[in-house]
């Protein structure tokens, strides 16, 4: 796996756990402040082993570390909410 797919993979779940976040607000109150937050994508093992070892060598002392388990992402759904479809005959 390269730097971007990392990258790339990543960003996608770290913007995916933000607006979960958004959504669930008692789980961000959990998290310590200034804590490492590690996404862990259970469907992806490499991509996870990759997580683990970035975060062991960035973690700073003392910092607490909270492990994000994630079994997967769902299909990208639609934003659009109730359309009203007409259909006017030929």
């Amino acid at each position: 796996m390269t730097n971007d797919e990392i990258f790339i993979k990543n960003n996608i779940l770290q913007c995916e756990f933000s607006k979960y976040l958004l959504e669930h607000p008692d789980v961000g109150d959990q998290i310590p402040f200034n804590a490492q937050v590690v996404l862990l994508p259970q469907d992806d093992p490499e991509l996870c082993k990759k997580n683990i070892e970035i975060a062991k060598a960035q973690r700073e002392t003392g910092q607490a570390v909270v492990y994000v388990y994630i079994d997967k992402l769902a299909p990208q759904m639609s934003r659009i909410v109730n359309p009203q479809i007409k259909i006017e005959a030929a």
